[in-house]
């Protein structure tokens, strides 16, 4: 029998200190969630059935604690190999990070209704499937929430709390100042529509993007650097609506009359992204997409991308919540 629809919270959500969460999936995602939890003092077990992954996931999260200064954080970490193992009258968080199939994800929740107290939250890290999908004709769905984190987690503050059909508000805005306290930047997704919020922006901008480079206009290396060091760069200052306020509602009225009737609107991506996604040139990870790859040129890019992260969030440091476990 599937436990009841939680009439309250859980209370433990807003003090990290005291809670305990659980993170299915050791992968690269559910290794950095680690880190955001133990970085606050929350006792943390990760689930991970890959005896190998699981060997390595204590080293990889001590290192990106020492990192930032909060190597203490290690000792809440737990590694255990399947939800049989965990005690969970003690759970108050669930996260999912495993493999993005559909199925998957819906069996896990079913599993978790079943074993989870009535007031633990459960939450999906799924960046693909609605929130409303995965625990569709479950129990409890007001419990369900969609809590999704941006590669790498510990590095990007942005995490998004989406609400599905059926999602409770007060289980959002427990979970909101849950992640508010390990020092997240915690956004609230009221319907849980394709991409939530800032996948729906990056998308818009790709789109317009990704035609210049069909038509010709730009190359994919100005494209880069006309976000990088034009527009994007003052996005760590401001977002697109306070940046009106600084420029002028007025004047950014009047370009966009002029300049909107001309933006891509297609509803299927560009031909340079469909072509490298049939043909095998898919990045970093098959040596070529837009720009040819080797390990060693790899090793340097992930070093000067989290370099820039790292001065980026020493940058907005003043401006980032408190970590209060």
């Amino acid at each position: 029998m599937q436990n009841p629809v939680p009439s309250v919270p859980p209370v433990p959500l807003d003090r990290p200190g005291v809670a305990h969460a659980v993170v299915v999936g050791g992968g690269t995602m559910g290794a950095d969630v680690a880190v955001v939890l133990t970085r606050a003092m929350c006792h943390t077990t990760v689930i991970e059935p890959d005896a190998g992954r699981a060997g390595a996931l204590p080293g990889r999260v001590a290192a990106n604690l020492a990192a930032i200064g909060r190597a203490e954080g290690a000792q809440r970490l737990a590694v255990v190999p399947d939800l049989d193992a965990v005690d969970w009258s003690s759970v108050d968080l669930v996260i999912e990070c495993i493999p993005e199939r559909l199925e998957l994800k819906q069996a896990l929740f079913a599993d978790l209704c079943a074993r989870a107290r009535p007031d633990a939250v459960l939450a999906s890290n799924s960046s693909s499937f609605p929130i409303s999908a995965i625990g569709d004709g479950l129990a409890g769905r007001g419990r369900m929430l969609g809590l999704h984190f941006f590669m790498p987690a510990h590095l990007v503050p942005l995490v998004e709390v989406v609400m599905g059909t059926g999602s409770d508000e007060a289980c959002a805005d427990a979970l909101i100042a849950f992640m508010r306290r390990c020092g997240m930047v915690p956004v609230k997704v009221r319907q849980d529509l394709p991409g939530f919020l800032a996948n729906r922006l990056q998308h818009a901008l790709s789109r317009e993007a990704f035609s210049l480079i069909d038509r010709g206009i730009a190359s994919a290396e100005d494209v880069d650097a006309a976000v990088r060091f034009g527009f994007g760069f003052r996005f760590l200052a401001v977002g697109p609506v306070l940046q009106r306020d600084h420029a002028g509602i007025d004047v950014h009225a009047a370009a966009g009359a002029t300049m909107y009737p001309t933006f891509c609107n297609d509803d299927h991506p560009a031909r340079c992204l469909s072509e490298r996604a049939a043909d095998g040139r898919h990045g970093m990870k098959r040596g070529e997409g837009f720009y040819a790859w080797t390990p060693e040129t790899i090793a340097a890019e992930r070093a000067r991308y989290d370099r820039l992260l790292r001065a980026g969030l020493d940058l907005i440091a003043p401006e980032l919540p408190e970590i209060q476990p």
